[in-house]
């Protein structure tokens, strides 16, 4: 099983991530963003910087997926895909243009035809204020300020993601939306493994009708 993890700033997409890959044995594709050294550059100057750091980004987690891309079963902290949202939210705000945009989405098209697609596209699900409270508890310097950013992302994330799922035609059956919240106790955790355990074996009975 295949997974990829989705979700705003804060939703708890590394935690997730860490806990699946410990609880299966499998390998993990770590997010390359947190410590990215284009990251305090976008926080400086975000429109100077966008365009330069969402390539960045883009280019470090294809060589990561790329790197694992023949692992029968993986958890990928962050996707393509997600990576588009951010680009899409940039555009709302009017920090990137257009043309950026494009050329970003180009960028990532070019990547993601090297790459197999994930079995699973989790999308963590959780209310703004336990979003601001998880991003308040992590204490990073860089999102200290950045309350209006994160306000606009929250507010906007959602619409701009079945938007990037729509243009890529991604069938709605291989999306599972998980409303989360504290993933460290055993039976949130045992629920959230059994939700996802029901929606690859769903998936694995309809590949085999189809195949019949």
């Amino acid at each position: 099983m295949r997974v990829g993890i989705i979700g705003p700033i804060g939703s708890g997409k590394s935690t997730l991530s860490h806990l699946l890959a410990n609880y299966y044995n499998i390998p993990m594709v770590k997010e390359p963003v947190a410590n990215s050294r284009f990251l305090p550059l976008f926080y400086s100057d975000m429109k100077k910087f966008a365009l330069i750091s969402q390539n960045f980004f883009y280019g470090e987690l294809f060589l990561s997926m790329w790197e694992t891309k023949d692992e029968p079963a993986l958890v990928c902290d962050s996707t393509l895909f997600s990576n588009l949202v951010f680009a899409e939210l940039l555009k709302l705000e009017g920090v990137m243009n257009a043309e950026q945009v494009e050329l970003t989405y180009k960028i990532a098209d070019a990547h993601m035809e090297l790459l197999p697609d994930v079995d699973i596209h989790i999308v963590l699900v959780r209310d703004e204020d336990s979003l601001f409270s998880n991003v308040r508890k992590r204490a990073r310097e860089l999102e200290e300020g950045q309350y209006n950013y994160l306000k606009f992302h929250y507010a906007n994330y959602a619409g701009v993601l079945d938007s990037i799922f729509n243009r890529y035609n991604v069938s709605k059956q291989k999306i599972l939306y998980l409303k989360v919240d504290d993933m460290f106790d055993q039976l949130h955790f045992n629920e959230l493994v059994a939700q996802i355990e029901e929606k690859y074996q769903q998936l694995q009975y309809d590949q085999q009708t189809l195949d019949l």
